[in-house]
C-alpha cells in the first residue's frame, strides 16, 4: 500500500494537510506538531502515510517522518488509544518529547499531555517504556532533501544506505544555496547535478 506521498502542500489546516501529486489532491489526517514540520503551501513535501480502512470509512493519515508514523503505531497498541486519540496526543506534544517522558518513565509528565489520563497514561508506561528506539530528526536537513527524494531514491537503489544517501545530497544542496548558476537551472538539471556530485561523495 502507500508508504508516502510527496507532492506540492495546497493546503494546512488543523489536524489537516492537502498535498497534490500528478493532479490528485489527497486529504491528509495529520497531528498538528507535524505541520510545522512540513514545507509552507507551494513548496514539495513529504508525508509517510497509514491508510485506515474499515467497513465505514476509510481514512489516509500522514506524518513528518517514519518515526513519527512508528510511534503513532506504537500508541495503537495500548488498549483504549485508537487513530483518534493517537492523533491528539502527538498533536500536543513532540515524538521526541514523548517518547522521551515514556522511556524516562515520568507518569506525571505523561499525564500532562492532553487526551491522556491517569489509567491511560499507566497503560501508556506498562506497553512502551523502554521500547521505543527514535532517532532524532534534524528538520532543516529533511527540507533540504525533500525537492530531491527521487535522488536519494536512485541512490539507494544503488546499494547505498538511506541516511549516508540523505547526508550527501544536504550537504550538496546547502552549499548550493548560494550558487546563482545552479539555481537558473530546471529541476530535472539540478537533480543531474546533484545525483552526479552525491556519487562522488559516498564514493570517497
Amino acid at each position: 500500500m502507500f508508504n508516502s506521498l510527496m507532492g506540492t502542500v495546497t493546503g494546512k489546516f488543523p489536524q489537516k494537510l492537502f498535498i497534490e501529486t500528478h493532479g490528485i489532491e489527497w486529504d491528509v489526517t495529520v497531528p498538528d506538531s507535524t505541520l510545522d514540520r512540513l514545507p509552507a503551501v507551494g513548496q514539495v513535501g513529504r508525508v509517510y502515510t497509514w491508510l485506515q480502512h474499515t467497513d465505514q470509512l476509510m481514512n489516509l493519515y500522514g506524518f513528518a517522518t517514519e518515526d513519527d508514523r512508528e510511534l503513532f503505531f506504537n500508541l495503537l497498541k495500548v488498549d483504549g488509544i485508537g487513530p483518534k486519540a493517537a492523533l491528539k496526543i502527538l498533536s500536543s506534544i513532540s515524538s521526541k518529547d514523548l517518547a522521551r517522558i515514556l522511556d524516562s518513565g515520568d507518569l506525571d509528565s505523561l499525564q500532562k499531555v492532553p487526551g491522556v489520563g491517569k489509567k491511560t497514561a499507566a497503560k501508556m508506561l506498562l506497553q512502551l517504556k523502554g521500547k521505543l528506539n527514535l532517532e532524532e530528526t534534524v528538520v532543516v536537513s529533511t527540507r533540504t532533501v525533500l525537492p530531491f527524494a527521487d535522488v536519494v531514491t536512485a541512490l539507494v537503489s544503488m546499494g547505498y544506505d538511506k541516511k549516508n544517501a540523505e547526508d550527501a545530497v544536504a550537504k550538496i544542496t546547502d552549499a548550493k544555496k548560494t550558487d546563482a548558476d545552479f539555481q537558473n537551472l530546471s529541476q530535472k538539471q539540478k537533480e543531474d547535478s546533484v545525483f552526479r556530485e552525491a556519487l562522488v561523495e559516498l564514493a570517497q
